[in-house]
């Protein structure tokens, strides 16, 4: 097996990260930083470029930069949080034949996952300039809420950057990982993962090179990108209280005002007051318009309150899926960029009254417990094992529109699981298993996966047949669902993959795209 190297691909910044001799070590880009911004921007001609390059570059190409596709990844065009992102971005995004969310950049339709691909592929290359020579495996982190469909959708955006994908690991469990390889006492903790684009809470045991997840929770709605966009609106709607000019029409003013905004937020995790000065930022009537202000820590956290009380609930369901009280924890190990803020950790620590570890670097834990995982896989590492968990509900539509739960939300995985139904109707010869994931009651409102029919059933009353459903999900998530008839045993079955994925054709296209840029 050649090396494995560890990616966290995330919303604001991806970091990889790889093993030597037996540390996990995060490797330094071309341009000497760690860290490499989740943007790509595309010339006049459509020539991709990825990272600090795009980011310097999106005040003045505001249209043609593409950033925060994390959000993008697996998600149906119509989807509500979909709709709501479209007025905040500066590119378009677009329906596919599909009913797909893509994004429309330099004259050309892309899928998120051709996006991704760009930035993996960033970071593949940052991976072979260390170690001078080719790398073509790894590990990659996601959310640990997030669904089916984005996790293949991150495995399809590795293949279209020349990875195969070993495995999919949570990014809660992969800080946990790097925290606790070499603590070798027994401890029950929180990892609190609050970063660009998603909120994540993960409960695990460590116990003597164990780690065992025993819930997660999340938002996938809420991150670092919100706090910003709070932020922005007000210096907006500053602005045309000063100047009277309203620039939202305006992509390149609102890109600056944005970065304004995102490096507000920044220092005043370590000052009380910050100066927001830009220069030219409008023209009116009487001529160029300039917009100079402070911002206060204490006026920041008035204006996010809102988002920092939503992260009290996922941490309440958290304990509770665990069967824990807030204060039996041993400490939370806090992850993530937006974790410097102090409302955040102060939010936190209310949570959960207890001791809050900050001994390690949020921006690069995940990228670095992706790297040990790769280390499981490669077996440099010893005498570690991941028991991890399905984040979300799996089960089929019944009578009623109801939805049937199959295998739950914090079932340990790989799992198995099955569950006996009947037929409706007198003399039904035919059933439709349509798989869905998600909590809600009503079925129309979880997730579909995938359906199929078993046919052949003997003619009988309704309620008398036996069919029996069968839910197999590996360490991967991917999941088998089959149907037996138990009297004929005759049955029928499905592998969930990405039913919105991308064509033959439109993979081969992007794969091509992809691997010709030089990074």
């Amino acid at each position: 097996m050649g090396r494995i190297i560890g990616i966290d691909l995330g919303t604001t910044n991806s970091v990889v990260s790889a093993l030597e001799n037996g540390e996990a070590v995060v490797l330094p880009n071309r341009e000497g930083s760690r860290i490499t911004p989740s943007m790509v921007g595309f010339a006049e001609n459509g020539e991709p470029f990825v990272g600090h390059q795009a980011k310097r570059q999106a005040i003045l190409n505001p249209e043609r930069t593409v950033f925060g596709t994390k959000r993008l990844m697996g998600r149906r065009f119509d989807d509500p949080i979909i709709q709501n992102l479209m007025p905040r971005l500066p590119f378009t995004i677009v329906e596919n034949k599909n009913g797909d969310a893509w994004v429309s950049v330099a004259g050309k339709n892309l899928s998120p996952q051709e996006v991704s691909a760009h930035i993996l592929g960033k970071l593949k290359s940052t991976a072979e300039d260390y170690f001078g020579e080719e790398v073509a495996q790894a590990v990659i982190t996601v959310p640990a809420n997030f669904d089916d469909a984005q996790r293949q959708a991150t495995k399809e955006a590795g293949r279209l950057a020349g990875l195969e994908v070993l495995r999919i690991v949570n990014e809660p469990t992969a800080a946990a990982l790097a925290y606790g390889l070499n603590k070798r006492e027994e401890a029950v903790v929180g990892v609190f993962d609050l970063g660009g684009g998603t909120f994540d809470i993960s409960i695990l045991r460590l116990k003597h090179g164990v780690f065992e997840v025993l819930s997660t929770c999340g938002d996938n709605t809420l991150g670092g990108d919100d706090f910003d966009q709070t932020i922005l609106q007000a210096l907006i709607d500053k602005f045309y209280q000063e100047a009277g000019i309203d620039i939202t029409g305006d992509k390149m003013a609102i890109q600056r005002l944005r970065e304004a905004a995102e490096a507000a937020k920044c220092e005043l995790s370590t000052i009380s007051e910050t100066n927001i000065n830009l220069p030219f930022l409008a023209v009116g009537s009487s001529g160029p318009k300039h917009f100079n202000t402070t911002l206060s820590r204490s006026k920041l956290n008035d204006l996010v309150y809102g988002l920092v009380q939503r992260l009290h609930e996922p941490c309440r369901q958290a304990l509770q899926d665990a069967g824990l009280r807030r204060n039996e924890l041993d400490e939370v190990l806090l992850v993530g960029g937006m974790t410097r803020m102090p409302l955040v950790r102060e939010q936190v620590q209310q949570i959960f009254d207890v001791s809050l570890q900050r001994s390690v670097n949020p921006d690069e834990v995940v990228a670095m417990g992706a790297a040990i995982q790769s280390g499981i896989i490669g077996g440099e590492v010893r005498e570690v094992v991941l028991l991890d968990v399905t984040p979300i509900s799996l089960g089929i539509r019944v009578v009623g529109n109801r939805f049937s739960r199959i295998i739950p939300r914090n079932t340990p995985i790989p799992a198995r699981e099955t569950k006996v139904f009947t037929t409706t109707e007198n003399n039904q010869d035919l059933v439709s298993i349509t798989v869905l994931q998600g909590e809600n009651e009503l079925a129309d409102r979880n997730k579909p996966l995938g359906t199929f029919n078993l046919t052949g059933i003997p003619q009988a009353a309704a309620g008398t047949p036996r069919i029996e459903v069968a839910f197999d999900i590996d360490t991967d998530g991917i999941l088998n669902v089959s149907a037996q008839d138990m009297k004929t045993k005759k049955s029928q079955s499905i592998v969930i993959t990405n039913a919105h994925g991308l064509s033959s054709e439109e993979f081969y296209t992007a794969k091509d795209r992809v691997q010709a840029t030089v990074y």
